[in-house]
């Protein structure tokens, strides 16, 4: 008899067409769910009948409550080799077979620079603009050619990052809590102080994972030294920046704006104050949401469920 497999938080119904299930039809039996769970309970009525479940990211968090309440599973999945919503112990402890998935290139890179460039040229406003037939040109562009970026997390995505900006013109400045000004040297961008990054940058980007030393890094404080006419972006997870902090010096123009792809509490809520700021750009955690990332991810899925079935499973996590 075939496995239930549960494919999660498909959002744009691509899983079955962007790898080749084929290998598996006789020993698997397929699920897909598109939208996301309302609530934990609603997820674990979903899928008390799954042996395999295939998550997308931290879309559907898996805390040792939700594995203790799933005694059908056996074999866990996500994409990517990191998952801060999985308690991996619990998992280890359960016998749940936990394994990732390879990713291509640093799509999240490209993401960030286009909430730059948005911010600070106006690109899609005036795009909306054209075509709802308005006015010609309302907005005034800032070149960010000239301007300071403060890198918050200089790992292989902040280093992209930077390498870009450096050729759009930027000067750029790195901060971490474990960043020595020779790794700075050697991605040849100028070392900072929290506080220097934060009062000195025309732009802060964040480029750290999220981590029980990095949830609240960036505190009311920092926000509070950046200058009036500077811009956050945050690309990389919700809560590593104090929300109400940041909602209070957007909502009092405080700093000229943010661009934000990810949140405290996501999908956002339709009526989360952040969807009412002017001065903010609001993409829905599009990062790594690219067809070459679906691809590989969707492809090594499958290539763990052949290898978990011939018992010599793959990109094991625990």
């Amino acid at each position: 008899m075939p496995l239930r497999c549960a494919i999660l938080d498909d959002y744009q119904n691509v899983a079955l067409k962007f790898a080749d299930w084929s290998p598996l039809k006789d020993r698997i039996d397929i699920t897909v769910f598109d939208k996301p769970f309302a609530s934990q309970d609603e997820a674990l009525r979903a899928l008390q009948d799954f042996e395999i479940v295939c998550a997308m990211r931290e879309r559907t968090p898996f805390p040792r409550e939700m594995l203790t309440a799933l005694p059908k599973l056996k074999l866990l999945l996500t994409s990517g080799m990191r998952n801060a919503s999985f308690d991996l112990e619990a998992a280890k402890e359960r016998g749940v077979t936990v394994c990732g998935t390879g990713g291509v290139g640093n799509a999240t890179a490209g993401l960030t620079i286009g909430l730059m460039l948005e911010l600070t040229r106006k690109i899609g406003f005036e795009n909306a603009r054209m075509h709802a037939g308005e006015q010609w040109q309302t907005t005034m562009g800032q070149d960010v050619e000239g301007m300071t970026l403060g890198v918050v997390g200089l790992g292989k995505l902040g280093t992209k990052v930077a390498t870009i900006a450096k050729a759009l013109g930027m000067n750029v400045m790195a901060w971490s809590q474990n960043l020595r000004p020779e790794a700075c040297a050697a991605a040849g961008v100028a070392y900072a102080t929290k506080d220097e990054l934060f009062a000195t940058a025309d732009i802060v980007t964040i480029h750290v994972i999220l981590s029980k030393r990095t949830r609240g890094l960036i505190t009311r404080d920092d926000l509070a030294r950046m200058k009036p006419t500077s811009y956050l972006v945050n690309a990389a997870r919700g809560p590593i920046v104090d929300e109400a902090a940041l909602l209070d010096v957007l909502a009092r123009k405080a700093i000229a704006g943010a661009g934000l792809d990810t949140f405290s509490v996501e999908p956002l809520p339709i009526d989360h104050p952040l969807r009412k700021l002017d001065n903010v750009v609001l993409t829905p955690h599009l990062g790594y949401v690219t067809e070459n990332n679906y691809r590989r991810y969707y492809g090594d899925m499958v290539e763990d469920i052949a290898a978990w079935l011939s018992g010599a499973p793959v990109r094991v996590m625990t």
